[in-house]
């Protein structure tokens, strides 16, 4: 049963085209779902002022939208010389409103097709000097690049943490993470049957490391491929998890709570 319990998504692109249609509707449904916290991580300096505006147009009482500022490692073609400056005034100026840096990360696959791999790990450094300028956590994406990844976070040393974002590898390097202050992002990769390391691992995790997402309208669960990704996509997801796990659903469901909420609480704690 999930009517009494409440949720969060850690980790939607509410700003992303496939939403602007319906978004309205689709706000009320998480509502009505117990969706109450949705993450809205921003890509790229096209999404950071529309994003900011979601989150302050469509909150209300029993639905916060929370805006996040970052450079997604896929779109790093497309960056002019200030973008990092620009993106550090935002940040600046939108202190109180944000509530991590991100999406930001290293991405190996897009490394070796593009032949980029410095200019991500210069831009990821940069985005964590920024969080830990201002105090905030950081969202990080990942493929193919945990090495480099866990060694920035060691060199950087934040003081907030924040979310590996779909998180995905073995158990070691899910706890090399959460000894660095990370929780982990639990989305549609534990729908997969192919996922099997990654389940064992999440099987094994302490309860508070974990946070839910869905990085819709990406990363379709297990049986919707081909179709785009919702935020209410979030209870199957949950679902999911509990059935990999030995605790209760509702004892998931408040630890996960307990845990998102200890990273917002980062972004407004100085």
């Amino acid at each position: 049963m999930t009517d009494m319990l409440s949720f969060t998504d850690s980790h939607c692109h509410l700003d992303f085209d496939a939403f602007s249609a319906n978004l309205p509707d689709l706000l009320k449904q998480c509502q009505q779902a117990n969706i109450h916290h949705i993450v809205i991580p921003s890509i790229g300096p096209k999404n950071w002022h529309k994003t900011l505006t979601l989150a302050k147009n469509y909150s209300s009482e029993t639905l916060t939208l929370h805006p996040s500022l970052g450079i997604h490692p896929w779109f790093l073609k497309d960056l002019s010389a200030d973008s990092l400056t620009v993106l550090e005034h935002l940040v600046k100026s939108h202190r109180n409103d944000i509530v991590a840096i991100g999406e930001a990360g290293i991405d190996g696959v897009i490394a070796q097709a593009e032949n980029n791999l410095a200019q991500q790990i210069q831009v990821f450094e940069q985005q964590l000097t920024l969080a830990k300028s201002y105090q905030l956590p950081i969202i990080v994406h990942h493929r193919k690049s945990h090495q480099h990844i866990i060694t920035m976070l060691r060199q950087i040393n934040l003081t907030k943490g924040g979310i590996i974002h779909a998180f995905s590898g073995s158990y070691q390097q899910a706890c090399q993470y959460i000894d660095l202050g990370f929780k982990l992002g639990i989305g549609g990769t534990i729908t997969y049957p192919r996922a099997e390391k990654t389940i064992q691992a999440i099987k094994r995790l302490p309860l508070a490391s974990l946070v839910l997402e869905t990085d819709a309208p990406s990363m379709p669960l297990y049986g919707f491929q081909g179709q785009d990704n919702s935020p209410l996509q979030l209870i199957k997801v949950f679902q999911a998890l509990v059935s990999i796990r030995s605790e209760s659903s509702s004892e998931i469901a408040h630890a996960l709570e307990s845990n998102i909420n200890t990273v917002l609480a980062f972004a407004k704690a100085r």
